[in-house]
């Protein structure tokens, strides 16, 4: 598609694009906060942002992942009926065809059914609100609304719109960027701008958003609110319900920075998300972190008006901001975030993608569901972030305090007294002795999980800081290693690590249990959950008494907390003075693993993604529906680390899927492999 100059202010996309109305919707509105709502700037204000989940993972994640971690709300993506194009594009969403809840992301039935488990899991939930403008392009929406006049739509008459005479400008497109009457009333790249100073609007607008309060929903992403003036958006949340808890709609603002309208113009009428502090995160990781000290002065929004983030769907695209493609410097930056206390932080998780349009992993345009692989980049269920969420509840207001600067790329800063953290965004592990503020004792390191802890005495730690990694503790309630040897009982511990092979189905995760109290006793409401960032494979780590001989095991869990025991005897191991891995795969005995790294260079069309498969049933029994997925993070490379037998010799070969499940085989004979009795093995090999 052509593009068109970039306005100031405004980020480029292409000219179908700007339907998204993402991005150059320069801002997001927030209303004040009021008394009813004070508990999203307190404990449990986390918001995860699950941009382009679809319902049924939303509420499976809120189950299983957000509200055991902590964290506070859910934002999720705009749930109208959206354009369907034949070539699907995320920014389909940001085109609203019509108010039906039945959209790209399941039907109004299971919308309100996630909203109901989220709430369940005591998590509130803010959706994504598209009303400044309606859809630019013509044509068929997902629940089959047709459309051949954007300005004659279901919900709105031609009436309903700005026309030039209002815009002041005869091509009714926003060209003039210091002009706040062309900003507000002309159509942003041919989205058809609803007139909101009409009360009509106004009330079709609100009604809409009153539907989705009735069903459960507690607040509102305001989408493009720079285009809205603020005395519009207030009119509507004059006419917006209570909550189903009784508080006002959380609203927090997209206002994009500009000339004009500035986003502090919008404090009048909520939130606003501080594109300033993503920007300035995004300069000191990709630079100095030491710069963070001076981060009140520099520009970002004030604390109490603002919502913070590391990236979103729009800036992780053009750059602008960081993305899940800058790796642990992405994750610390995430870390810094959750550590420091200023505005309302966000946690984003999205899809992986190789071109800036492309679409999420989708059945005919319908989103799939999200497992954290096949394309899934899941942030907030890493250790380190998760870990965090609880760090962050736990110290609550108490101000930072205690700042140090090492070295360009090393900080450490404390909440009052009630926890501490310290960053090493270098590229080798660092050692300085800080000065806490805290209590002496010994505390968890909630960033590996309570893996390793940290000694205060007389109010300082010497912590070796790994690189691009971080190390946080605080004094709380919550203890991360509350399962582990007493550490004041003079019993020594080392960290174990176990990684399973295990495919799940929907909603499953997998856990570790075994003989010893670190792997709760064989009780299974006390055993380890592993991650499932690295899915098919599963990982954690527990500490464990040295010189310890033990018993073990992995489990899974579904939703409902329903046990499945793998059935295999019981696998064995015993620790010395150091840390030990421990590779296996689900039903496959103990004594025969390693683990593979599968390495191909592969060029895919856009929606398909590469899979390995092969002989043994750790690579699927040729099965394609089991075929191993590989991650695109190093496109054209993809890459996934396996678990399989040793001294095995197994035959495997590479295929491709595309958004609709049809398999691609790649040519040529089966490839041949065979592990020996050590670990670390790794395949390059390129599609052929």
């Amino acid at each position: 598609m052509p593009m068109r100059p970039r306005p100031p202010g405004v980020l480029r996309r292409t000219v179908t694009a700007v339907a998204a109305g993402a991005l150059a919707l320069a801002g997001a509105v927030a209303l004040p906060a009021t008394p009813a709502q004070a508990d999203a700037t307190t404990s449990g204000d986390v918001i995860a942002n699950l941009w382009s989940y679809n319902w049924d993972s939303v509420a499976a994640e809120c189950t299983n992942v957000l509200g055991p971690n902590g964290y506070g709300a859910v934002w999720v993506a705009p749930p109208s009926e959206s354009l369907k194009q034949t070539n699907y594009y995320w920014w389909d969403v940001y085109q609203p065809y019509s108010y039906d809840l039945n959209g790209r992301f399941g039907t109004a039935a299971q919308f309100a059914s996630m909203v109901t488990a989220c709430h369940a899991a005591g998590v509130k939930v803010y959706t994504d609100a598209v009303i400044n403008h309606t859809a630019a392009q013509t044509g068929t929406g997902y629940h089959g609304t047709t459309i051949t006049n954007k300005y004659d739509t279901p919900d709105w008459d031609p009436d309903d719109y700005h026309t030039s005479a209002e815009c002041n400008d005869s091509d009714l497109i926003i060209d003039d960027w210091s002009n706040l009457s062309e900003i507000q009333n002309c159509e942003l790249l041919g989205l058809p701008d609803l007139e909101t100073e009409d009360d009509d609007v106004r009330s079709g607008i609100a009604a809409y958003l009153n539907k989705q309060i009735a069903l459960g929903v507690d607040g509102f992403r305001v989408d493009a609110a720079k285009h809205m003036p603020v005395a519009d958006l207030n009119a509507i949340r004059a006419k917006l319900n209570s909550t189903t808890s009784g508080a006002q709609p959380y609203v927090f603002q997209e206002v994009y920075p500009g000339s004009t309208p500035a986003a502090s113009d919008y404090y009048a009428s909520g939130d606003v998300l501080d594109f300033t502090y993503a920007s300035r995160v995004k300069s000191a990781f990709q630079g100095n972190v030491s710069d963070l000290e001076s981060l009140p002065s520099s520009g970002v929004l004030a604390p109490a008006n603002s919502v913070s983030f590391v990236t979103n769907h729009d800036t992780e695209r053009n750059g602008l901001h960081m993305s899940y493609k800058d790796g642990d410097t992405y994750r610390l930056a995430n870390v810094f975030q959750l550590a420091y206390k200023w505005s309302t932080p966000t946690v984003y998780s999205g899809f992986e993608f190789s071109s800036s349009d492309q679409a999420p992993p989708n059945s005919g345009g319908f989103v799939t569901d999200t497992n954290c692989s096949n394309g899934w980049y899941c942030l907030q269920r890493d250790t380190a972030v998760t870990g965090m969420v609880k760090w962050h509840n736990a110290v609550g207001s108490q101000a930072v305090a205690n700042w140090a600067t090492k070295s360009s790329s090393v900080i450490g800063f404390g909440r009052g007294t009630a926890g501490y953290v310290a960053l090493n965004n270098g590229s080798s592990a660092a050692t300085y002795t800080f000065a806490t503020g805290m209590a002496d004792g010994t505390y968890a390191n909630v960033i590996d999980n309570g893996a390793t802890t940290v000694t205060v005495s007389g109010g300082n730690a010497s912590l070796t800081i790994p690189a691009k990694s971080a190390i946080a503790f605080y004094d709380g309630a919550f203890r991360p290693c509350d399962t582990c040897e007493d550490p004041d009982d003079g019993t020594s511990t080392v960290t174990a690590t176990f990684n399973a092979y295990a495919p799940t189905t929907t909603g499953q995760d997998v856990y570790v249990v075994g003989s010893i109290a670190a792997l709760g006793g064989w009780d299974t409401s006390k055993a380890v959950k592993l991650s499932s960032s690295g899915y098919p494979v599963w990982s954690g780590t527990a500490s464990v008494p040295v010189n310890t001989s033990f018993e073990y095991k992995y489990l899974k869990k579904n939703a409902s907390g329903s046990v499945t025991w793998e059935s295999n005897a019981n696998r064995a191991a015993t620790t010395t003075t150091s840390a030990i891995a421990l590779n296996n795969s689900w039903n496959l005995a103990n004594a025969g693993a390693t683990d593979v790294t599968f390495n191909v260079t592969a060029t895919t069309d856009w929606g398909a993604n590469v899979y390995v498969v092969g002989s043994i049933p750790s690579l699927g029994s040729w099965n394609t529906a089991d075929a191993i997925p590989l991650s695109s993070a190093a496109y054209p490379a993809w890459s996934r680390s396996v678990i399989v037998p040793r001294s095995t010799a197994f035959e495997y070969k590479y295929l491709k899927k595309d958004s609709s499940g049809k398999v691609t085989w790649e040519s040529g004979t089966n490839r041949s492999y065979t592990t020996g009795t050590s670990s670390g093995y790794t395949s390059t090999d390129s599609w052929k």
